[in-house]
């Protein structure tokens, strides 16, 4: 790969001596919290960055599929994001105006509005919450529960909406909730069709049937258990839960069920929009329309910023009811404008569903030669590859065991090729790739061809593997 183009990001050759980041990096260990996740299994430090690739302190340069979680869209630096940054700052704007009405924040919202469901945009109202996607997801619960007047909460498992205290409850990873101490009390916990890791065994159209059935099921017994639910929150794709994407029957059925009961009806689109999904906003795919959408991460631009949009009914908030220092970045409703018009204008979703779909096409031709890939899955560019116990006893199912010890090996091998993917899923199994909308052809293949060598090397050196 020495030889590849510039915008393919080879990474340098391997290096003995001190690189210049070592002491950066030591330093963080020394100073940072325990709780630092990325910086663990990716000691990059990044000084430069354009498009897919970022350069390390070191030298070496990187093809990036984790996209700042998902949040560049248009991938590092792109000139749009910045002329719109360098056009408020040469401005003399105000940079920081709480909830103040700014024509930064006008054009951003009209931005915003042109792409969402007509039928939110026509009869829908926005709130700018804190910067961050789990201050949307607060504001959402605490909008349901005060427009209906209940405490409860249906989520699913596998769902990741946040780190804050009612997010937290709602998210299915018992080991990230154990802070809480009994405050999740009132969320109900409902089963997420999973086809790979079925449930109840069967997989496909069925199981998620039967995932939907359970659920009316148990809204209408009247010694369920269920506490009067506020709303029902949801991800059309799981992210952090493994790149699952839900069947758009089984959403329509929980807009069925959640429409014939009075329950608002939330999405969580944190992850999942901006065209990431193949769509611009990933409900389009199933046509449904929620009550309130969760919107962060691509949508400003790179920078923080987050917002919830909902039916004008559901608005019966009291002025200051739901507040914060910091919601009228100026800089990330700019940068955030510019992106939702290039993507919308030059089609970003559809390139996205082109390219993922070839993608996820040639994965699995890939996994059929590698039975330690249990299941490659995915919606647009974002994708999903699934690394099991090839060597162990599968289920009834035909799954076979999580193998979290074999991802984070083909994780590293992949860094070592100049690739940076992300892990996540139930047992952190899961390699995701979340590249730019931006990506090139020839760096889609350059990706799948380092990623497909990072597995091969990543399962050679497994215990048990062949001599």
């Amino acid at each position: 790969m020495s030889s590849a183009p510039e915008h393919l990001a080879a990474p340098v050759g391997d290096r003995d001596e001190p690189t210049a980041g070592e002491g950066i990096l030591r330093r963080q260990a020394q100073r940072e919290s325990a709780a630092r996740t990325y910086a663990r299994s990716l000691p990059v430090v990044p000084v430069r960055a354009r498009g897919m690739t970022v350069e390390g302190a070191d030298g070496r340069r990187y093809l990036d599929c984790l996209s700042g979680a998902g949040t560049l869209a248009l991938g590092h630096n792109h000139p749009v994001v910045l002329e719109a940054i360098r056009g408020v700052l040469d401005s003399g704007a105000p940079l920081h105006v709480l909830d103040l009405a700014t024509p930064v924040k006008d054009a951003f919202t009209t931005a915003l509005f042109e792409t969402l469901p007509s039928a939110l945009a026509e009869h829908g109202r926005i709130q700018f919450c804190g910067p961050a996607g789990t201050d949307a997801v607060e504001a959402a619960i605490k909008l349901t529960r005060t427009a209906t007047g209940r405490g409860g909460l249906l989520a699913f498992s596998g769902a990741y909406h946040g780190m804050t205290a009612a997010a937290l409850a709602a998210t299915g990873d018992t080991a990230a909730r154990a802070a809480l101490h009994g405050a999740e009390a009132q969320v109900t916990r409902l089963p997420f069709p999973y086809d790979y890791r079925c449930p109840f065994g069967i997989g496909g159209e069925r199981g998620a049937e039967l995932a939907a059935r359970w659920t009316a099921h148990l809204l209408d017994d009247p010694k369920g258990g269920v506490q009067p639910p506020a709303g029902m929150l949801l991800e059309a794709v799981q992210g952090e839960g493994g790149v699952i994407p839900a069947p758009d029957g089984w959403l329509r059925r929980m807009r069925t069920i959640t429409a014939d009961r009075d329950i608002p009806l939330i999405v969580d689109e944190v992850q999942t929009g901006v065209g990431r999904t193949g769509t611009f906003w990933a409900v389009e795919r199933s046509g449904i329309v929620p009550d309130v959408m969760v919107l962060s991460k691509a949508i400003g631009g790179s920078l923080p910023l987050a917002v919830i949009v909902y039916r004008e009914e559901l608005d019966g908030w009291l002025p200051g009811a739901h507040a914060g220092t910091f919601r009228g970045n100026q800089l990330a409703m700019a940068a955030g404008a510019a992106t939702l018009r290039f993507v919308r204008g030059n089609a970003l979703h559809e390139r996205a569903e082109t390219i993922g779909s070839r993608m996820l096409g040639l994965l699995r031709g890939l996994a059929a030669h590698h039975p330690c890939i249990g299941d490659v899955r995915g919606r647009g560019l974002m994708i999903g590859v699934e690394m099991v116990d090839a060597g162990a006893e599968a289920d009834d199912h035909g799954a076979l065991p999580a193998a979290p010890h074999l991802a984070a090996r083909v994780q590293r091998e992949a860094l070592h090729r100049g690739l940076i993917v992300e892990l996540g899923g139930r047992y952190g199994s899961v390699v995701r790739l979340l590249p730019p909308l931006t990506i090139t052809d020839e760096q889609a293949e350059a990706v799948l061809e380092r990623l497909a060598a990072a597995i091969e090397a990543a399962d050679a050196a497994a215990p048990g593997a062949a001599a």
